[in-house]
């Protein structure tokens, strides 16, 4: 899809219902924009194939598949898709929109991660792939382009072990026994990734793609992937050929457990992996134990540092914004019970061994019927006794000796709110963050149940939290689309003004180049932020006068419109030879930029020494020792008599000096 089509499709409305806001990545067979779902009130992805691609028959019935695909993988860390349709003739898809950026991104800004972070990336990635290949699919083009990662549930978003990581493009998957080569015979993943088998035979299975997990962990330790080459098909016979070098080669110092698992999942003979990513998940947890790391999942339920736990399974959820697109931190059930919760006619009978039981000697027979009679009598009061105790117990239980007063919370910190309730025996659950202007940040706004209302005994006190004031921080807008930049400011309620454009060598015509204020400048909703875009390369090209003589350049830059700047520099170039430009050749600029220079003073000069009456011979050879020319008249053995120029003058390298010599 080129340019033009993508600015249309900007701020259109597709079927009546996906609202397009802006363009957040374009590939080479389909382009994903940014859209809000109108009915839904959401904000979603929306996939749409280049016209280029929608005359492939083939391609456009793998293109449908892929809702089919990913519609069968229910999973937390596979990117859902929601709808499919066709627009213009068209097809595309809707997708979950997860905020956050691709691993490739992240690795470009970070060049590798640490043992911790990549791990903690890594076991989301094989979970999601798992799901797939428990679902009898092969994902063909495992790598960082395909890997998102949402901003962490913490809010933080540096801390990549909180973060989530979802799996995106399965379109491109198989089922296993379905697995080849594609149509035209061309192989379906990226060659810095691609399995031994695939290159040689075409084939896939799950253990293709444990191996483009194992080269992915190699490049986030590493910052590099393993091998590299002029031609793709050079870089892909090398996965045939070698095997990939430990990361610790790359990285002095690396944990060797992480060296054992990059080649475990590389291994050239499939049978040698893990059988499927489950298999190599398995093993990624047991390196994550070595490292004394907390898996991933703990990131979803996290005690507040410095507060001790609960001896329940009650913990802290972390609180979410709600307009994250990628929140997948499940709710928690209002009350977590134990068995020690229940009243004593609830529980169950202790374990352990039974008491004989007390021998009666019989009655006399005459008082056997009196004797069995009593005996019931006992036996039913008994019973009405324990049943009257037990429906009364029950009543009052349910009724109201299960419950008790909710504590004030209320502008007390998190830590204090914690200690207050876990010595009452309640559990605190941190809910959605809200701003307030009244209560310090970090310091509880609200709580359910209110305080002084009915809770049951030892349950849970979902508390919200304060964020403070309401702030937003500038989006780095720098790179993306105007229309892109205008919705982002939008989502945030801040205000967008276009202040006046700028050429750019770099930015294409319609992008942001800067922001003023800077991006992560915290900023009031309705305050306005002035967006700087580019108009593109400047019209006038600057010649390269590089090596000509002054006079020649002035001309050429004053037939461009430019003007020349002149320093005189000492050089070993002749004399009034331009030296250096700046800026260089072929940068664009405006009419009337200055263009400087630097102008060659020549050679340093070289002073002639007096050679009369000295050998001609001896002075020739002096002479050009010092790099001049000599021109000897009448008898070249005889003695210098003269010499032109005269002693003491000073002249240029590779100038020409005459003797005169006779006897």
């Amino acid at each position: 899809m080129d340019t033009t089509v993508a600015d249309t499709l900007i701020g259109t409305t597709i079927d009546g219902r996906y609202r397009i806001t802006g363009r957040v990545a374009r590939g080479g067979m389909a382009t994903v924009y940014r859209a809000t779902d109108e009915r839904l009130e959401r904000t979603v992805a929306l996939k749409i194939i280049h016209p280029s691609q929608a005359t492939n028959v083939h391609f456009v019935d793998r293109f449908t598949d892929e809702a089919k695909t990913i519609a069968r993988l229910t999973h937390p860390n596979v990117v859902a898709v929601y709808d499919q349709g066709r627009h213009q003739g068209l097809p595309y898809l809707v997708m979950e929109f997860v905020q956050g950026r691709t691993l490739r991104d992240l690795l470009s800004q970070r060049t590798r991660l640490t043992p911790v972070e990549a791990l903690a990336i890594l076991e989301q990635m094989l979970a999601a792939i798992a799901a797939a290949h428990r679902a009898g699919l092969v994902h063909r083009d495992v790598k960082p382009e395909n890997v998102l990662v949402a901003e962490a549930p913490s809010g933080g978003s540096a801390d990549l072990v909180d973060a989530v990581v979802k799996v995106a493009d399965f379109g491109l998957a198989r089922a296993i026994e379905a697995s080849t080569v594609d149509d035209s015979g061309q192989l379906m993943a990226t060659v810095a990734y691609v399995a031994p088998e695939l290159v040689q035979t075409g084939q896939a299975d799950a253990r293709t793609d444990v191996y483009s997990a194992g080269v992915v962990l190699f490049e986030m330790l590493t910052g590099r992937v393993p091998y590299d080459g002029a031609e793709p098909v050079e870089v892909a016979w090398q996965h045939v050929d070698n095997d990939v070098p430990p990361p610790s080669r790359i990285v002095p110092g690396l944990p060797t457990v992480l060296d054992r698992l990059v080649a475990r999942a590389t291994r050239r003979d499939p049978a040698a992996r893990p059988t499927d990513a489950g298999g190599l998940l398995t093993e990624v947890q047991a390196a994550r134990e070595g490292l004394g790391v907390t898996h991933a999942e703990t990131a979803i339920m996290r005690p507040v540092p410095g507060v001790p736990r609960p001896a329940d399974a009650t913990a802290i959820v972390p609180a979410v914004p709600a307009a994250d697109a990628t929140a997948l931190v499940p709710q928690i059930p209002a009350g977590t019970y134990q068995a020690s919760h229940r009243p004593s006619w609830a529980r169950l009978p202790e374990q352990g061994g039974r008491t004989a039981p007390h021998r009666r000697t019989a009655p006399p027979a005459a008082g056997l019927a009196g004797f069995f009679a009593d005996r019931r009598r006992v036996v039913l009061t008994s019973l009405i006794a324990v049943m009257a105790v037990v429906v009364l117990g029950s009543a009052w239980w349910v009724t109201s000796g299960r419950y008790t007063e909710a504590p004030t919370l209320l502008t007390m910190t998190e830590a204090q709110a914690i200690a207050l309730a876990d010595k009452e025996g309640f559990t605190v659950l941190a809910g959605d963050g809200v701003y307030s202007a009244e209560v310090p940040e970090g310091s509880v706004v609200s709580q359910t149940p209110g305080a002084g209302e009915e809770i049951v005994k030892g349950d849970a006190i979902t508390v919200n939290l304060s964020l403070g004031p309401e702030m937003h921080a500038v989006p780095d807008l720098e790179g993306q689309e105007l229309e892109f930049a205008k919705a982002a400011l939008a989502d945030l309620k801040l205000k967008v003004k276009q202040g006046a454009g700028v050429y750019s060598d770099v930015a294409p015509a319609g992008v942001v180049v800067s922001t003023n204020p800077k991006a992560g400048t915290k900023l009031k909703p309705g305050a306005t932020v002035t967006l700087v875009v580019s108009k593109g390369k400047p019209p006038i090209d600057i010649p390269d006068v590089v090596g000509k003589n002054i006079n020649e350049a002035r001309q050429l830059l004053n037939e461009k419109g430019l003007k020349a700047v002149e320093e005189s520099v000492e050089s070993d170039r002749p004399r009034d030879e331009v030296v250096s430009q700046t800026p260089k050749a072929g940068t664009g600029a405006e009419k009337n930029t200055e263009v400087k220079l630097q102008i060659s003073l020549g050679p340093p000069l070289l002073t002639l020494p007096d050679f009369n009456n000295q050998p001609c011979p001896q002075a020739q050879q002096t002479l050009q020792g010092m790099g001049l020319q000599v021109q000897i008249n009448i008898d070249p053995n005889a003695t210098v008599r003269g010499q032109n120029p005269p002693a003491n003058t000073q002249v240029e390298p590779g100038s020409l000096v005459q003797l005169t010599c006779f006897l």
